[in-house]
């Protein structure tokens, strides 16, 4: 499996006993990052057993407390825990003023390199690579400037069909690599064997989008068009969609029809009003607009196997 989302806080606004701001960490391809870090979130991370030492990617959607509020706590605890490696920090301009003030006023022991990558762009961006994943932004429509991510896993290398280039002497070990790069192999005899029958065709490349905070936004669907998992807010049910123009957040059922316009392969609503004591209505009014849906909960892994199913492990 590519793919574990695991739930740090699901809710919007204030954190409460059993309700916590927005915080997920995500593994893919063997990647680990921490997607937006509201109040509680180091807590969160020590309950459901997310390892501190494997952040080094941190992204913040917004500047709303619920979104970005733990951030200095944590950013704290990698210095008294001695980090040294650098940590990489993405999220809107004024993000680098805010965080050092704070070091700065609190005298917090940080000697690591807290790298800033602001962002002011009102366009998809790709803002971050490495040889097995991207991350571009998702351009949203909020109260102050806010994104989302978009998480990529870049393509695999093909598999080697064994048996079939065992019926080729001329085929050595050293010649594999090009086999798994996609290139053909040609023969003394200058015949060209294709690629296609000396390898097998790699798994498809998994991706996962994050939608934070946004009012019912149709033209983010290119952006996101065929993901594997989609997380999009849901911070009312229908009843109250005239309190999403007002507060420029989404309904259950905006977020399925996203979810149904890009088609995705599976939608996870969240970010509660607090006004709810039951988030399985959300499920219920996204899930009549598009079948593949779960609520998030707090503490919960969710995992795409092989076959693409989503898996909720429950912690």
């Amino acid at each position: 499996m590519s793919i574990h989302l695991t739930i740090l806080g699901c809710h919007s606004a204030t954190p409460r006993v059993n309700a916590h701001p927005t915080s997920q960490y995500l593994e893919i391809n063997n990647r680990h990052f921490l997607i937006d870090c509201g109040e509680g979130t180091q807590r969160q991370m020590r309950k459901y057993k997310v390892g501190f030492s494997k952040i080094n990617h941190i992204f913040i959607s917004h500047l709303h407390g619920d979104h970005f509020f733990g951030l200095i706590g944590l950013l704290s605890t990698f210095g008294i825990l001695n980090r040294e490696r650098p940590l990489h920090v993405f999220g809107p301009k004024g993000i680098k003023e805010v965080t050092e003030l704070q070091l700065k006023l609190s005298m917090s022991h940080v000697r690591y390199e807290i790298v800033f990558h602001e962002l002011s762009s009102k366009n998809s961006e790709l803002i971050f690579e490495d040889d097995k994943v991207t991350v571009h932004t998702i351009p949203l429509t909020h109260r102050v400037y806010t994104n989302g991510f978009l998480f990529t896993e870049k393509p695999k290398a093909r598999k080697l069909h064994i048996d079939n280039i065992k019926m080729y002497d001329e085929i050595e070990t050293c010649d594999y690599h090009n086999l798994k790069a996609g290139k053909d192999f040609t023969l003394e005899s200058g015949e060209v064997i294709p690629n296609e029958e000396l390898t097998i065709d790699p798994e498809k490349p998994k991706s996962f989008a994050f939608c934070s905070d946004t009012m019912y936004k149709p033209d983010i669907v290119p952006i996101i068009q065929n993901v594997d998992l989609l997380y999009h807010e849901a911070t009312f049910l229908k009843d109250l969609e005239h309190l999403c123009l007002k507060t420029k957040h989404s309904t259950a059922e905006q977020a399925a029809m996203i979810a149904k316009q890009a088609n995705v392969g599976k939608l996870i609503v969240g970010h509660y009003s607090s006004r709810y004591s039951d988030v399985t209505c959300f499920k219920e009014e996204a899930e009549k607009v598009f079948e593949n849906v779960v609520a998030a909960e707090t503490g919960k892994k969710y995992s795409l196997d092989r076959s693409e199913k989503l898996i909720k492990i429950v912690s």
